[in-house]
């Protein structure tokens, strides 16, 4: 059963701006070379995180055999997704898809426009979106009008947390797929780029790699951070995501403490050399739906510390620390207690074993592929009927 499937609902792909778009890249590469046509729907326009972004993805039109199109999009924030969602279903809808398959809620909202004329939909819920601090009034109750058009009308709904497939259920009785994310396997570098370019020695730093936005708790870090006494320095990795303020005040944050090390967004090797030489991971978001920095960390076998929300505690385990989510104090102590005893933590080769045992693209592509067959089916058995 060789498909057509169009991807809705990710900023733009090749790109690492966030854990949708990593989602949609590793689906759509091992799909296409399933031998399926794929049409991925990037969104175009000089949005705030066009600044992190490969300049070039913009110009190409394939990728790894992934037909890219590209939707026109405002630079405002509250319309950026509804405007995109919209003129990216209304040619989905004219291209004779066997799928469209949207991702994260707000995209979701264009969902019921295939449902009505008949074309099969899956809804991957990434999070639940409408928690995420950055979102003001509108944008929430937008958010929150997607996820229960998702709820009632897609064929499928695909959630990465045992903890958002009870709240579908509870709230709107809908039964959904748990998928989780995935990890690729992992090629350890030695520091190079990251000593030449920021003086960062091996296993002498705490690494976050996130966006940079309120919900995924940088602000906490910085604080407790700066109450340690050690000569290890802090890393903050990651670009910002409609946050200028929010940025700014990391920065300022970040200027009081010398030790503190801002790269920006970053990729390939030297994102690789930050995640093979750090002697730990923090993650201490309050909101998240899986969080694939953290298990990329956890990949590499890193010590990890994240807040104990009910999503790292779900992806990460006995694999990782944690700290009451939100708490300063807390934070301060675990990380104290973390660097001063390291054998806390699982050995690394332990901590690998489970993340690639659990965390896997290709079964991730392979219960994607066999739901959007199920769906297909289902609906020329009941037309046979």
């Amino acid at each position: 059963c060789i498909m057509k499937i169009a991807m809705i609902g990710h900023k733009r792909i090749p790109s690492r701006e966030g854990g949708i778009e990593i989602v949609v890249e590793e689906l759509s590469t091992r799909l296409v070379i399933m031998g399926h046509t794929v049409f991925v729907y990037n969104r175009a326009g000089k949005n705030v995180s066009d600044r992190n972004a490969d300049k070039e993805a913009h110009k190409l039109k394939t990728y790894k055999g992934i037909r890219l199109g590209k939707i026109p999009t405002p630079n405002n924030k509250k319309l950026n997704a509804i405007v995109y969602s919209f003129l990216a279903t209304i040619h989905a809808v004219t291209h004779n898809f066997d799928v469209i398959h949207y991702h994260a809620e707000g995209p979701c909202a264009m969902l019921v426009i295939p449902h009505f004329l008949g074309i099969r939909t899956i809804a991957t819920i990434h999070g639940l979106d409408w928690q995420r601090a950055k979102w003001g009034g509108f944008a929430t109750k937008f958010l929150k009008f997607g996820e229960k058009i998702a709820a009632k009308y897609a064929d499928e709904v695909i959630v990465l947390s045992r903890n958002v497939q009870q709240y579908f259920l509870e709230q709107y009785g809908r039964t959904t797929i748990y998928i989780p994310n995935g990890v690729n396997p992992i090629e350890f570098k030695e520091p190079c780029i990251i000593v030449d370019k920021y003086g960062l020695e091996k296993e002498k730093y705490i690494l976050f790699l996130a966006r940079l936005v309120p919900e995924k708790g940088v602000h906490y870090l910085l604080e407790a951070f700066s109450k340690l006494d050690t000569d290890y320095k802090l890393v903050i990795a990651g670009g910002a995501s409609h946050s200028g303020e929010y940025v700014d005040r990391i920065k300022e944050q970040a200027q009081k403490d010398s030790r503190v090390i801002l790269t920006g967004f970053v990729q390939g090797d030297e994102l690789v050399e930050l995640f093979s030489n750090a002697y730990m991971y923090v993650l201490p978001s309050d909101v998240e739906g899986m969080p694939i920095s953290l298990l990329e960390a956890l990949s590499y076998g890193r010590r990890c510390l994240a807040s104990d929300i009910p999503e790292n505690r779900e992806a990460a385990k006995e694999y990782s620390m944690y700290f009451k989510k939100s708490d300063v104090d807390d934070l301060a102590l675990k990380l104290r207690s973390a660097l001063d005893e390291p054998d806390k933590f699982k050995n690394k080769q332990e901590i690998m074993d489970y993340c690639h045992k659990r965390f896997d693209w290709n079964k991730v592509t392979g219960a994607s592929l066999r739901l959007y067959i199920d769906t297909i089916l289902n609906v020329e058995r009941i037309k046979k009927v």
